[in-house]
């Protein structure tokens, strides 16, 4: 794991050099006059769904939906798709379920990107369009640079779709933030976050997709229980069992999302929690973050620095990032 989340900048130098790939994917959706998207995943990929469709639906104004694998691979439903995309998210893109999904999505109308790793795949074979995330092999349990390249694809697709030509020019200076990223000190932070019987992840927006990594990875890789909320869910329940040893890890955002996520701290505050906050303006963040020209790439910076933290909290905690109990590599569902 800790291999793998090193050569994240080297992955995203690789998908600058075909960043066209991904921007053309985005202009022949706006060409295509598609009406609204749906997605396709699992897992850390689901989360990474969910960033593309805080991207489109916050900047293009098109709707995203996530559509559970089972609905064709279970329920064996039909799905009436005319005039929208599906796009699929996987690593490995060998599981039957989301291949099915693929499969009823098109046969409905739909046309199926795949944003995968391994393009050669049960997902790609089916896909329309094939956008590679370059990371190479990934051998960890826990995916890491997979992820970080789908964000990039993402940015890259939405780039295309909105014929935004200086945000295209700004993923270049991806790869030297992802490198300053894996320098910074999070160490401040395993103390807290260990010691809490449970803690909350918690972001909105793009962020919210880095929050429900975060707290996967957690499990995952730490054995540490943690759940992620968007800062507005937080008080539509969850917030009643914070108290003092709770811990809260926040993935800040800039723009119209930072008022709610500060008011969300202050809440957890006053109820004893320790509140964590991995920002770019440093004088308010607790957990240091490089600032990029675009805040719509904080999430993807953001991500890069908690997995260097998190590979080293979980062998502090005596655990295998690399192979954790009772997780296999290659997830097959139906």
């Amino acid at each position: 794991m800790a291999s793998e989340v090193s050569e994240i900048p080297d992955m995203l130098a690789r998908q600058i050099d075909a960043v066209e790939t991904y921007w053309n994917a985005g202009r022949r959706l706006e060409e295509d006059g598609i009406r609204g998207i749906v997605t396709c995943a699992r897992g850390t990929s689901d989360h990474a769904a969910t960033f593309f469709k805080y991207l489109m639906e916050t900047r293009t104004g098109l709707p995203v939906a996530s559509i559970g694998p089972s609905v064709a691979s279970v329920y064996g439903s039909k799905l009436r798709l005319e005039g929208f995309a599906c796009v699929s998210f996987s690593q490995s893109g060998t599981s039957p379920d989301l291949a099915r999904l693929q499969g009823v999505a098109k046969a409905g109308g739909a046309q199926a990107i795949a944003i995968l790793n391994a393009a050669d795949s049960l997902l790609g074979e089916g896909a329309d369009m094939v956008l590679p995330v370059l990371a190479g092999p990934e051998r960890a349990v826990a995916a890491t640079k997979s992820f970080v390249g789908m964000l990039f694809a993402s940015l890259a697709v939405l780039a295309g779709y909105r014929q935004d030509r200086d945000m295209k020019a700004a993923l270049e200076e991806l790869p030297g933030l992802a490198l300053q990223a894996l320098n910074l000190d999070w160490s401040s932070a395993a103390l807290p976050l260990a010691r809490s019987g449970s803690l909350f992840c918690v972001s909105r927006g793009p962020g919210l997709a880095v929050a429900a990594e975060a707290a996967l990875k957690f499990k995952e890789t730490c054995r540490l229980h943690a759940e992620a909320f968007s800062a507005a869910e937080l008080f539509h329940g969850p917030v009643a069992i914070v108290s003092e040893r709770f811990a809260a890890l926040f993935f800040g955002a800039r723009g119209s999302a930072a008022r709610s996520l500060d008011d969300a701290m202050k809440v957890l505050r006053k109820r004893g929690a320790c509140v964590l906050l991995a920002h770019p303006d440093r004088e308010r963040a607790s957990l240091p973050m490089p600032r990029s020209m675009h805040e719509a790439f904080d999430p993807l910076v953001q991500s890069v620095a908690f997995y260097r933290f998190v590979e080293r909290l979980a062998r502090d905690l005596g655990e295998d990032p690399d192979a954790p109990p009772g997780l296999k590599k290659v997830t097959k569902t139906v």
